[in-house]
């Protein structure tokens, strides 16, 4: 049975690059549509939920950020823009990766790739498995997190980068190599992305968030007395 054909959404205002970008992942095998403004942008949307857009941040009617707050929870996002400062605000409104321009559109198609292998369901039966960490509490089969009773809302990208810290108790991880375990880079990425990501978890987490900066090197989890690993039937 043939995989489903995963469409894409480019929202851009510049024809050339939207032109180029539409080419290369259609030449990757994906279904795509393009997008010239913000509000064009939500109307296909909620026309047609894509699996992912490809989103300029500087648009010529709706700000790129805000059409990424108002479609966040149901879609994965890529932001695309040339300034620092719209690197991190992207990241800090729930954009799971970012590109600067002008950028390489085979680094563009081999990062899609990986969001969409990241985001795709899993079907079959299977273990999963629970973390305890002091009071954090972290399900990777219901993808929540709790501190204590309550629940923490968390970002796929805040959720799948806690669990990978998590998971190597008692081990630094580099920038590089959480880039390339949560965000499964072939190409050099950018290792702020990393750093933003640990901000976004240490201000929801509180005083619950157990990453440690170890400087010069990159990241790891403190140790907590009944910190554990369960398992349950899902």
């Amino acid at each position: 049975m043939s995989t489903p054909t995963a469409n894409i959404l480019v929202v851009e205002d510049e024809g050339s690059i939207a032109s180029f970008v539409s080419l290369y992942l259609k030449n990757a095998g994906y279904g795509v549509r393009t997008a010239a403004t913000g509000g064009d942008a939500l109307a296909r949307v909620a026309e047609e939920m894509p699996s992912l857009i490809v989103l300029d941040l500087m648009l010529p009617d709706i700000d790129g950020i805000e059409v990424c707050r108002r479609i966040r929870q149901s879609s994965d996002v890529l932001t695309a823009r040339d300034e620092d400062v719209d690197k991190i605000i992207g990241l800090e409104v729930g954009a799971d990766d970012y590109l600067t321009k002008p950028f390489n559109p085979r680094e563009l198609v081999a990062r899609v790739k990986s969001i969409l292998r990241r985001a795709a369901p899993d079907r079959r039966e299977r273990e999963t498995e629970v973390i305890v960490h002091g009071d954090l509490r972290v399900d990777s089969g219901r993808r929540e997190v709790t501190v204590g009773d309550e629940e923490v809302q968390l970002a796929p990208k805040e959720f799948d980068l806690l669990w990978e810290l998590l998971d190597h108790r008692g081990l630094v991880l580099t920038r590089d190599q959480l880039l390339e375990r949560v965000w499964g880079y072939t190409f050099a990425g950018d290792t702020r992305t990393v750093d933003v990501h640990v901000r976004q978890l240490r201000r929801k987490l509180g005083d619950a968030s157990p990453i440690v900066t170890v400087w010069g090197v990159g990241y790891k989890v403190s140790p907590a007395k009944d910190a554990r690993k369960e398992k349950t039937k899902t």
